[in-house]
């Protein structure tokens, strides 16, 4: 099969316009008693699952694959492609009223992401990538910066939702301030992958991630000019959970610093 990677991209972004008009509106109305807590400082809502179960359909319209979901509402069979899909990724924010919450969606195949769209929804802001296609937001070009001090880098950080790993994000944070030129936390994954992409930020380290936060920032950040890794600096990365992105200037620094204390950090 050869897939219209540009086309199929123009198709999804509106499906993520869709779900975040629904995201929108909802959050106006939202009923706190009915969001529950997956784990530890990590929330889902009855906004999270019928977004997904609104993509999935959508998607199955446009495209023949399996799906790998966040809430679990679809499921991958061993087909050639798959969907990764966060219906609602900043759900934290979401829930509290605030932002950036986003909607993420990925194409992949076994070897490689072939398309990505993460729309952020207050902002109303789509960044969006296809395989050798460049990045995207909002129909404009995008590139990572080209700063190369790391004194003057702006880096995002999160704390892992696991508070029994939290010593390794604060090793990073007390590591990091001083030296970096700032730091931020935003709550999304997706949102700041592409922070990463287009030039806001210069980097960015999250530790226990799930492939629908990432993935379709992954390729995003990839067109974009910039590199993103695991914590040992391995580019193939797709099956990892601990995730390094930046514009390449400063790759090696953030790379050091991970990969030296991502075994020991409950000791730190």
């Amino acid at each position: 099969m050869i897939l219209e990677l540009e086309k199929l991209t123009e198709q999804v972004c509106e499906v993520a316009r869709k779900a975040g008009d629904y995201l929108r509106k909802e959050q106006q109305m939202l009923d706190r008693t009915q969001v529950e807590q997956k784990h530890t400082h990590d929330y889902v809502s009855y906004v999270d699952k019928c977004s997904e179960k609104f993509i999935v359909a959508e998607l199955s319209n446009i495209l023949i694959a399996g799906f790998v979901t966040e809430e679990g509402t679809a499921q991958h069979h061993g087909e050639p492609y798959w969907w990764v899909i966060d219906p609602l990724d900043g759900t934290t924010n979401y829930i509290h009223g605030g932002h950036p919450y986003a909607v993420s969606i990925a194409l992949r195949n076994a070897e490689e992401v072939l398309l990505g769209v993460v729309y952020e929804v207050v902002a109303d802001e789509c960044f969006y990538a296809w395989k050798g296609g460049g990045a995207w937001l909002n129909g404009k070009p995008i590139h990572v910066n080209e700063h190369n001090d790391i004194t003057q880098a702006l880096l995002g950080i999160e704390l892992p939702y696991q508070t029994d790993y939290k010593n390794f994000g604060i090793y990073l944070i007390r590591h990091f301030y001083g030296l970096a030129g700032g730091i931020r936390m935003n709550g999304s994954a997706a949102v700041a992958l592409c922070n990463v992409a287009s030039g806001r930020w210069d980097g960015w380290i999250e530790k226990y991630i799930g492939p629908w936060d990432f993935m379709a920032g992954l390729l995003i950040v990839r067109e974009a000019g910039g590199m993103i890794t695991d914590f040992q600096g391995d580019e193939n990365c797709l099956e990892q959970n601990s995730i390094v992105a930046s514009n390449g200037s400063v790759h090696k620094e953030l790379i050091e610093k991970t990969e030296k204390f991502s075994f020991n950090f409950l000791e730190i």
